[in-house]
């Protein structure tokens, strides 16, 4: 046990950010640099080591969280990332962009505010990176077989540096100009600089594996040619069809998936426009859905100088309590403050959208919207409750309803889809064709980056086992909490 008194004598402390005036000026990250060096071995210390860590359970990935707190209490930090780095490929990642479901689970957090654990997990993973403990970990030997990635999300990323490291020769394909996904296009670089994805891709391009970019699996390359080329195959291509808003005036000019909007400002950051395309610039700003996907279309809206900016969510507001219904340890639905709705706007809560407005060229103006209340258990609109807001821009954050059952890539393999519109998948990931196989949210449906990090590493042992009949690769997966359906 690192400190026996620390969550006795240790407030929790997290790490700052910068001046919302100072930040929404530019795309850095939100946080203060470096700011977390200073207070991050105390608060590592306030974890109590307890007898079932619960923040195991929490945790998709199994991070061995007491062990590498208690290295970072004693500022070991070659300890600390090596047994990080035993669970979690990409701990700058999940640090930055996991809503922590293991803090939810500590132990401290029944009776206490939890363990700053993401902060510690950066923390640590920044330092390795400093200190050059970041290191390429080529095979020793090659086997001899070949494997496809299709995606360069984090679960192909994750499956293909697994399958890389245990001797197979992998090519990630990516449909993208640039590798990693969603990590690349869907997140702004306010939340994760570019360069941490970089600078990964260089260690694995070190490490033997090959990138494809600007290759779509079923369009430029077929299926059949795939599969034909190599010994085995890794779907992790994503969740990709969006939830739309089927209501009058959804064709209108300036309304928006928000995965049309985001990529566009993050490819400024990259260098490929001056201004986007799509742009919130003096313009009055609606984002539809209140998620983190939402709360990065704020943000976003804020740094390219938005009018204003409402944020609409059908559900009620959360509590800032746990509710009755979700108790310690499991993941509650709260009341969260990101540091989009710090910069600003509306946030309004058990409102539906009933049609937008537009003018006489084709482009929105207005949203039209009502109150919304359960009633027997069902959603239903309340009478005189009608009304209209400015609307120039719209972006529409309400997640996404499965893999799109329409591109090549399905058809083409001739993949069986499971009754949530995800592709099916066994106890070993294997789908319906012989040495095909799925992570991530093609296979799991949306869901987090901690998820798609270990269903990539899980994958990665089934295509092992596959090859060479057996694995030593480790298998983070819990079986009760798979979602396997062939």
């Amino acid at each position: 046990m690192a400190d026996p008194k620390g969550f006795l004598t240790t407030d929790r402390e997290v790490a700052p950010t910068r001046p919302v005036e100072e930040r929404v000026k530019d795309w850095n990250e939100v946080y203060v640099p470096g700011s977390l060096l200073p207070i991050i071995s105390k608060q590592a210390g306030r974890c109590m080591d307890c007898g079932i860590p619960f923040c195991h359970n929490g945790c998709p990935l199994g991070n061995l969280i007491p062990e590498w707190n208690d290295y970072a209490y004693r500022e070991d930090w070659g300890a600390a990332i090596e047994r990080l780095h035993a669970t979690n490929n990409f701990p700058e990642f999940t640090g930055r962009l996991c809503p922590a479901p293991c803090e939810s689970a500590c132990v401290l957090g029944i009776n206490q505010p939890a363990v700053t654990i993401k902060n510690v997990e950066v923390t640590i993973i920044d330092k390795a990176w400093d200190n050059g403990d970041v290191t390429p970990q080529p095979p020793e030997r090659l086997s001899g077989k070949t494997v496809a990635v299709i995606g360069s999300g984090p679960a192909g990323l994750a499956a293909a540096q697994q399958l890389t490291r245990a001797g197979h020769t992998v090519a990630v394909y990516e449909r993208a100009d640039r590798v990693g996904g969603l990590l690349r296009y869907g997140i702004p670089e306010f939340k994760m600089e570019k360069r941490h994805i970089n600078r990964r891709i260089e260690q694995m391009r070190a490490e033997g594996t090959k990138f494809r970019t600007g290759v779509e699996i079923g369009r430029d390359l077929s299926a059949t040619d795939l599969r034909r080329r190599y010994d085995a195959v890794v779907i992790a291509a994503g969740a990709t069809t969006a939830r739309d808003l089927p209501v009058p005036g959804r064709e209108l000019r300036g309304v928006y998936q928000a995965m049309e909007y985001l990529p566009l400002a993050n490819k400024v950051q990259e260098g490929d426009y001056v201004t986007p395309p799509i742009s919130a610039e003096g313009k009055h700003v609606v984002v539809i859905g209140g998620g983190d996907t939402g709360a990065d279309c704020v943000g976003t809206a804020h740094r390219q100088g938005a009018a204003s900016v409402t944020q609409l969510e059908i559900m009620p507001r959360p509590g800032e309590e746990r509710a009755p219904h979700q108790p310690w340890p499991t993941f509650p639905m709260l009341y969260k403050v990101t540091s989009a709705h710090e910069e600003g706007g509306e946030r309004v809560y058990s409102v539906s959208t009933t049609h937008f407005e537009g003018d006489e060229d084709g482009n929105v103006t207005a949203l039209h919207l009502t109150e919304v209340e359960f009633v027997d258990g069902k959603l239903t609109q309340k009478p005189g409750t009608e009304r209209r807001i400015p609307a120039e821009l719209v972006t529409l954050a309400m997640g996404f309803t499965g893999t799109d059952q329409e591109n090549g890539l399905v058809r083409q393999f001739g993949l069986a889809m499971d009754e949530r519109g995800n592709v099916g998948r066994d106890a070993d990931y294997a789908t319906n064709i012989d040495g095909v196989f799925v992570a991530g949210d093609a296979g799991r449906g949306q869901s987090l980056i901690v998820w798609a990090i270990a269903e990539g590493r899980a994958a990665a042992r089934g295509v092992d086992r596959y090859l060479t009949g057996t694995s030593a690769l480790p298998y983070p997966i819990r079986p009760t909490d798979r979602a396997l359906t062939v």
